[in-house]
């Protein structure tokens, strides 16, 4: 009984919610065209993909999280100030404009390889944003390089102490790498079970297309075994931690509030009431302004 309460928590049973019903085409899961996007770069080298959005003198950086790519952020690019801004989307290894780039999927590797490739863009300094498990590779990115952030802000973030998952847990999350049904059934969990079909046939689409199954189960390795340790306390950049209220309690509750306020004393809260795990798709109007308002204050 607690192994299931444990799973429901996470969204991971049939049980947790109840996933709408996919809406079938001609060709089945249906994709929608994906929106253009500035002269994104592919990975070369040790360089990630990425895409540079706005020539504004302030730089961000923009990571994403497990079931999707910068797919995920497309929404959002119309409300963004290009002239204040120049904001740089970054795929990691085995995702997106990084699809072809194999690797380890360690929290270190990750790491490394967004400071690499601020190196090879010639940024110095810079914001950075983290979505869900990229949460975690911010928070690592922060206090490896800590001088070179201005501001981290962190939209439903795996907490510090990461995303601790028993044997049951981990069957569940990797059904949900090889089985659309699993996959509905987290992402409906997620939101609260308040969207349609063709809501969750487009998320489905997205994570099922952002990156290979190995880069998934990679980094479902990565953040289910990794936590944050060390000087923690010392963090200069200020962090500010977004939440959906629509989320599964793990991203949203007290534990995860708990663990950011005590890992990093100057730490932020924001809720966002109408979203649930994706507000960057949920309410993308509402992130933009929220990203934006972090960069003005940081400076």
């Amino acid at each position: 009984m607690q192994r299931r309460t444990v799973l429901k928590g996470l969204g991971l049973t049939a049980t947790a919610a109840t996933a709408p019903a996919f809406a079938q085409g001609a060709g089945g899961t249906a994709s929608a065209p994906p929106l253009p996007w500035p002269s994104p770069q592919p990975a070369t080298g040790g360089r990630l993909g990425h895409c540079r959005v706005g020539n504004g003198p302030a730089l961000c950086v923009v990571l994403h999280e497990w079931l999707g790519d910068h797919v995920n952020w497309e929404p959002v690019l119309p409300y963004l100030d290009p002239a204040r801004y120049t904001f740089v989307f970054m795929d990691l290894r085995g995702y997106g404009w990084s699809r072809g780039m194999s690797g380890n999927y360690t929290l270190d590797e990750a790491v490394s390889d967004v400071l690499h490739t601020a190196d090879e863009l010639a940024i110095a300094r810079f914001h950075l944003v983290g979505h869900s498990m990229s949460g975690l590779v911010a928070q690592k990115i922060a206090l490896q390089a800590g001088s070179r952030l201005q501001s981290v802000t962190l939209f439903s973030p795996v907490p510090p102490t990461g995303f601790r998952a028993d044997e049951a847990a981990m069957k569940a999350l990797n059904a949900v790498i090889d089985e659309d049904e699993a996959a509905g059934r987290a992402i409906t969990a997620r939101t609260s079970s308040r969207y349609g079909a063709g809501w969750l046939r487009r998320k489905l689409a997205i994570a099922r297309e952002a990156s290979t199954a190995e880069a998934k189960r990679g980094y479902l390795t990565m953040f289910t075994s990794s936590a944050i340790s060390g000087e923690t306390h010392g963090l200069a950049a200020p962090m500010h931690v977004v939440t959906g209220a629509l989320d599964i309690p793990f991203y949203r509750g007290e534990p995860l509030r708990n663990a950011f306020a005590l890992a990093y004393p100057r730490v932020t809260f924001e809720i966002i009431d109408d979203a649930g795990h994706y507000s960057m798709l949920e309410t993308p109007v509402r992130v933009a302004s929220i990203i934006e308002k972090q960069l003005a204050a940081a400076g």
